[in-house]
C-alpha cells in the first residue's frame, strides 16, 4: 500500500502515516507516547460509568476523547426581533440528500437563548469558523446578561439570509442556512431536560467562491479550552462576563449593547 510524498504547503504539512510499512494482520507495535503497546497495555484501563460520576468529570472526559470537533457558529433571532449569535461544537452533518445537519444546545444552567429563539421561530444560520476570525467567535462565548449583543461584542458583520430571518456571517466562508426539520429533548434522569438535539434542514449554502479551489482551514474545537485546525493548535480562553463587562463597557459605552 502506498502512501503519497511528504509536503509542505500554505502552512499544511503532509507526512507520512505513522506506520507507513504496515500490512494486514499485522498487530500494534508502538504508540505515539514513545511506549510500545505492550508497555501501555500493562498500565491498565480506567473505566467511567456516567451515570455514577461527576458530570463535570464526564464532560471534561468527553470533550477530550471525542476531538476535534467543528464548530456550528449559529446565529438566530427571537420572537421580539433580538439576536443572538453563539458557538456549538456538538454538531455535525446527519445527511447530504437531503441536506441535513444537527446541533446539541445543552440546557446548564438553563435553555439556551439559541433553544428558545429556533423553537420560536424555526430559522437559523450555521457559520463556519476559520482562523482570521476565531477571536471574535470566541467572544461570542461570553455568559452576558439578556440585552448584551453577541453581534456587537464580536465586530462581525451581518449578511442578509436568503430565505431565514437570521443573519448569516459575512467573515464565513462557508455557511448555511436552516429550517427546523426536529427538535429531540435529551432526557436526565430526573425527567428534566440536558439538552435539545436541532435537526434543521439546509435551505442555502454560501460559500466564498476563493476557497473552492484552495486549502482552508475551518476551525474546530479539541479538549479544554483548545481550537485547531488540521494544520495548527492553540488555547482561547472563554471569556467570562464578570471579568470582561468593565472592558466591555469602556470599548462600547453601555447604551450600545
Amino acid at each position: 500500500m502506498s502512501t503519497p510524498p511528504s509536503f509542505e504547503t500554505a502552512g499544511f504539512k503532509l507526512s507520512q502515516p505513522p506506520d507507513p510499512s504496515w500490512t494486514y494482520g499485522q498487530s500494534v507495535t508502538s504508540t505515539k507516547l514513545g511506549k510500545t503497546w505492550e508497555e501501555e497495555e500493562k498500565e491498565g484501563w480506567k473505566t467511567v460509568v456516567p451515570t455514577e460520576a461527576d458530570p463535570r468529570y464526564v464532560y471534561g472526559l468527553c470533550i477530550s476523547g471525542i476531538v476535534p470537533r467543528p464548530i456550528a457558529f449559529v446565529s438566530t433571532v427571537a420572537e421580539d426581533g433580538s439576536e443572538n449569535i453563539a458557538p456549538f461544537s456538538w454538531f455535525n452533518q446527519v445527511s447530504p440528500n437531503p441536506c441535513v445537519i444537527s446541533i446539541s444546545c445543552s440546557n446548564t444552567p438553563r435553555e439556551k437563548d439559541t433553544t428558545a429563539n429556533i423553537k420560536a421561530t424555526k430559522g437559523f444560520t450555521v457559520n463556519i469558523i476559520s482562523e482570521p476570525w476565531i477571536a471574535q467567535a470566541n467572544s461570542c462565548s461570553i455568559d452576558a446578561p439578556p440585552g448584551v449583543s453577541e453581534w456587537t461584542l464580536s465586530g462581525l458583520t451581518k449578511e442578509p439570509s436568503v430565505s431565514v430571518r437570521p443573519a448569516r456571517v459575512k467573515e464565513s466562508a462557508f455557511s448555511m442556512e436552516c429550517e427546523v426539520l426536529q427538535i429531540v429533548e435529551i432526557p436526565k434522569a430526573d425527567g428534566t431536560t440536558a439538552a435539545n438535539l436541532i435537526i434543521g434542514t439546509v435551505k442555502y449554502i454560501h460559500v466564498r467562491k476563493a476557497v473552492l479551489n484552495e486549502k482552508g482551514f475551518p476551525v474546530s474545537r479539541m479538549g479544554d479550552i483548545m481550537y485547531a485546525t488540521v494544520n495548527n493548535g492553540f488555547r482561547i480562553p472563554r471569556p467570562a462576563w464578570a471579568e470582561a463587562k468593565e472592558e466591555i463597557a469602556q470599548t462600547f459605552g453601555s447604551a450600545s449593547l
